[in-house]
């Protein structure tokens, strides 16, 4: 097989981009999200400092508004593109509960299959949700930041004190999504050069055996 047919493309450049950009600035977000948290927080602990990014509370903010509009312009690129080209309808469409319980529980065994460039029922579940959590997190954080202006939005979220505890929740799912996405990195490690080069080898295609024609 020709060098060039020996390899697929799985992830196009901008998904690569938008992915690498997404995530530079969600970790500016969250670790300046969590000093402007320890500043006035809202449970019984803090963010240890080296976690933190911006030195003191007006630093963190402006890190975090500036982290801010980086994602939103990349997020709005990535859905873009991803319903002009058909990458979202084909990558996490569709997702039925029984087969995100089936791959969870294969997951769980460590037998979940994994062909390059396609995602299984429990990814794209897990997708979807944290397209899901960062919708939230914008209008949840929109009803903080400005809650007079959009006045609706608070209270659509039930006021300022619960819009800040509902900010919070999605932060820690974004986060909670972050750490299953590197496990499953470390436990498959073959995921992450195509994300850098867009290629993955391709599967050698199974060759059933020939028939045998001598029986009668």
């Amino acid at each position: 097989m020709p060098q060039s047919q020996a390899f697929l493309i799985v992830h196009p450049v901008v998904v690569r981009v938008t992915h690498w950009i997404n995530a530079f600035a969600m970790v500016c977000m969250v670790m300046s999200g969590w000093a402007i948290y320890n500043a006035s927080p809202i449970f019984p602990f803090r963010f240890p400092a080296w976690a933190t990014v911006g030195g003191w509370l007006g630093g963190s903010i402006a890190w975090h508004f500036a982290a801010m509009w980086l994602l939103c312009a990349n997020g709005l690129l990535y859905l873009a593109y991803g319903a002009a080209s058909g990458h979202l309808r084909r990558k996490l469409l569709p997702v039925h509960p029984r087969d995100v319980a089936r791959d969870a529980a294969l997951a769980l065994r460590f037998r979940l299959p994994h062909r390059p460039g396609a995602y299984n029922a429990v990814q794209r579940a897990l997708y979807l949700l944290v397209l899901l959590l960062g919708v939230l997190l914008v209008a949840s954080g929109l009803s903080i930041w400005k809650p007079v202006q959009f006045c609706w939005l608070t209270a659509l979220f039930g006021g300022f004190d619960l819009a800040r505890r509902v900010h919070f929740v999605a932060m820690a799912g974004v986060v909670g999504f972050v750490v299953v996405h590197l496990l499953l990195v470390l436990l498959v490690p073959g995921t992450l050069p195509p994300m850098f080069t867009g290629r993955a080898r391709r599967s050698a295609p199974r060759i059933d055996p020939a028939p045998d024609r001598t029986r009668a």
